[in-house]
């Protein structure tokens, strides 16, 4: 999500109790860090602490708004964590054009088994729209969906492309008319209850046949934000990380005749075992907790657990 859209840029998390909290050293302010950062990550670990304060409280106050209340919380929440915390990595660190340009590819690429002259393409927190704006070459009609209007278009404007807003759940467009649905890194950022209103509304915009890609990332190797380097859950501002087995289910309670794992080769897109997949998640959830942490940074188990959904109408 950048500042004011949908799409979660934030780090940190609020879906848990069980946690072992941040751990200071012995030196007077120090902060012991739970995992080492990335290269890319140059703040000082007290930045990252103040960080990890901030959107845990904030996070706090997204989940225990009412449903109303956080329509137009989300936004507020995310200006409120870039003004107290100007040092924010995405505030800092700007993605370069040619980084921009790898990461629409990836996902492009991806996307492109579905991509025909007759699909009409739904993108849940487009942010930039780049993406979009690619699709709408490929496609009949697109629809980019976020929480504000606030979106950077750095080209003109496709004619068959429709920015629609939302109220985080909502999914403005005819019922039944998408053929593809696609969100990334997004599910993981809203309140339990808004994920489920939000998925019951994607199934609703969608015809016949039509499916809904869903990347996010597996709550058994993460967390995945700020919290990653205090806590054992997420505790910030990603409000809810899931595992694959958690989300086949919900997706088929919300209706969808087939959901199931799937996996990007050289040539194709290949359809992972979801048996296999919720084998080693329930491996992974009965080890002992160091045993867990471990493997859970093995790029071949990451790889295998991280989640993107196909689910078909």
């Amino acid at each position: 999500m950048q500042v004011q859209t949908m799409r979660g840029a934030a780090s940190g998390g609020a879906q848990g109790a069980q946690h072992n909290g941040p751990s200071r050293d012995a030196g007077p302010g120090s902060i012991r860090l739970r995992r080492q950062p990335p290269p890319s990550e140059t703040r000082s670990a007290e930045q990252l602490y103040e960080q990890y304060v901030v959107e845990k409280e904030l996070a706090a106050r997204l989940m225990s708004a009412s449903e109303a209340e956080r329509g137009t919380l989300y936004s507020a929440v995310y200006e409120d964590l870039y003004r107290r915390i100007p040092h924010h990595s995405q505030l800092r660190n700007k993605v370069s054009a040619d980084d921009q340009a790898k990461r629409i590819a990836r996902q492009f690429s991806f996307l492109e088994p579905w991509l025909t002259p007759n699909t009409v393409f739904l993108e849940i927190g487009a942010g930039d729209c780049a993406l979009s704006f690619a699709v709408a070459k490929k496609v009949a009609h697109v629809y980019g969906l976020d929480v504000s209007p606030a979106v950077t278009f750095n080209e003109t404007k496709p004619e068959n492309f429709t920015l629609v807003l939302s109220d985080g759940t909502s999914i403005p467009v005819p019922d039944g008319s998408i053929t593809l649905a696609f969100s990334n890194q997004l599910m993981e950022h809203l309140h339990p209850s808004d994920a489920l209103r939000q998925l019951q509304n994607i199934y609703r915009s969608l015809a016949p046949g039509g499916n809904y890609v869903c990347l996010t990332p597996n709550r058994l190797t993460g967390p995945h934000d700020i919290s990653r380097y205090f806590d054992r859950t997420a505790t910030g501002f990603h409000l809810k990380e899931y595992t694959c087995g958690e989300l086949i289910e919900l997706f088929r309670k919300v209706g969808f005749k087939s959901v199931h794992q799937c996996f990007r080769s050289r040539r194709s897109l290949v359809r992972g075992s979801d048996v296999l997949t919720r084998s080693v998640e329930r491996s992974m959830e009965n080890l002992p907790a160091g045993v867990s942490d471990r493997l859970a940074r093995n790029k071949w188990v990451r790889g295998l657990l991280e989640i993107r959904l196909i689910a078909t109408k």
